[in-house]
């Protein structure tokens, strides 16, 4: 497996003014929760998945301003589908994608 551009990643979202708050394997998590960032196959593309429970009118801004920072660095940030977060446990959490 090839390393992810993280790093590339985090400064396309803090450009467009946002934060990540965890990155694990393929996913990366931003501070609010609106929406995440799921790395492809290919290294210049990341789908943009929305939670189930943000209004789509809220967010939709915030990923036209990511999608169009992505464009300048180069990426490709490609609409995904719906997810939801539950608590599994104490210590882990559940994400089904749609």
């Amino acid at each position: 497996m090839s390393l992810k551009p993280l790093g590339i990643v985090t400064e396309i979202v803090e450009s467009a003014g946002m934060g990540i708050s965890y990155a694990y394997e393929d996913l990366v998590f931003l501070e609010h929760n609106a929406f995440l960032l799921e790395f492809t196959a290919n290294d210049k593309e990341l789908l943009v998945h929305t939670n189930s429970e943000a209004e789509e009118s809220e967010v939709k801004d915030s990923i036209a301003r990511l999608k169009n920072v992505a464009v300048a660095h180069g990426m490709t940030f490609t609409d995904g589908g719906l997810y939801t977060l539950t608590q599994a446990d104490d210590e882990n959490i559940r994400i089904d994608f749609f």
